[in-house]
């Protein structure tokens, strides 16, 4: 055994010491090479894996597994029933030259799915936080970057990136190796196509070229989603006056305005109508 793995082990035991008193009185599954800080707050029905490290006031919810050689740190959140692999990072510092070490946080909802390599930090500005909702599933070495906010249901594909402060929709999708430019929105169940690089907003519902371009609605999606054969037509209907009537974006919005479109477009124009930092995307040509 090398002087690094001595090291090693005597951290580990140093760390285990503080929470024995803790768990003698629990069910928690905590493996014995886990380096858990004192102040973490740990649901006697989690599973902490081997060489698992937490650092700070970690709050872990019931049923919630994190895999071998996992990093959180800081003010982080983790809901119920979550299931983490190994060599996640979850609450780092941010890479976001605006940060000077104030007190920010990352919340985590419940029955969320990180598989290895997920990377997830922590907000810029006091108070702030970077915040992923119930039932999302981020694949293999995906990356969300500071102040985001990812909607329930959210699916990031592998290696699907975000700049901070993008806001993802409910039951978006981002397709592998896409790249979303930072203060972007995309829209519920909008579709982002593999290796996009999304520099502007993508409106609710609608799918991406690998160019980051309004193709089409997500059709497909929104079957899945139980949306009527007559829904899906006002979207498509809402979709060709956006994109394929050669509106400007102002034009089309007061077009669409005008329009008696039932319930199934009012988040498309909701999304509109919010504030954009960084304008909307166009059609394909």
């Amino acid at each position: 055994m090398n002087l690094g793995e001595n090291l090693f082990i005597g951290l580990a035991q140093k760390y285990q010491c503080r929470q024995a008193g803790r768990r003698k009185d629990s069910a928690v599954s905590i493996h014995p090479t886990a380096i858990i800080d004192s102040r973490a707050q740990i649901d006697p029905t989690a599973v902490i894996g081997p060489y698992v490290v937490i650092e700070g006031p970690v709050h872990i919810g019931a049923g919630t597994k994190v895999g071998p050689f996992t990093n959180i740190y800081g003010d982080t959140t983790i809901g119920e029933d979550c299931d983490i692999f190994p060599r996640v990072s979850i609450g780092d510092v941010p890479q976001d030259r605006a940060y000077h070490g104030e007190n920010s946080s990352v919340r985590i909802g419940n029955r969320v799915i990180l598989r290895e390599g997920v990377t997830i930090h922590r907000g810029t500005g006091d108070g702030a936080a970077t915040v992923i909702h119930d039932q999302c599933f981020l694949m293999t070495n995906a990356h969300v970057g500071h102040n985001c906010e990812l909607e329930k249901g959210v699916i990031m594909i592998s290696g699907s990136l975000l700049g901070g402060h993008v806001t993802i929709g409910e039951r978006a999708i981002i397709s592998g190796n896409a790249a979303v430019h930072q203060f972007c929105r995309i829209g519920t169940m909008a579709m982002i196509g593999g290796l996009s690089k999304i520099t502007q907003d993508i409106p609710p519902f609608m799918m991406t070229d690998h160019d980051g371009n309004i193709i089409a609605i997500n059709l497909v999606g929104l079957k899945r989603a139980g949306f009527s054969p007559d829904d899906r037509k006002e979207i498509k209907a809402a979709f060709r006056i956006m994109y394929r009537e050669g509106f400007t974006h102002r034009h089309a919005m007061e077009v669409l305005a005008e329009q008696s479109f039932g319930p199934a477009v009012l988040p498309l124009i909701d999304f509109l109508n919010e504030t954009s930092a960084r304008g909307l995307t166009k059609g394909a040509a």
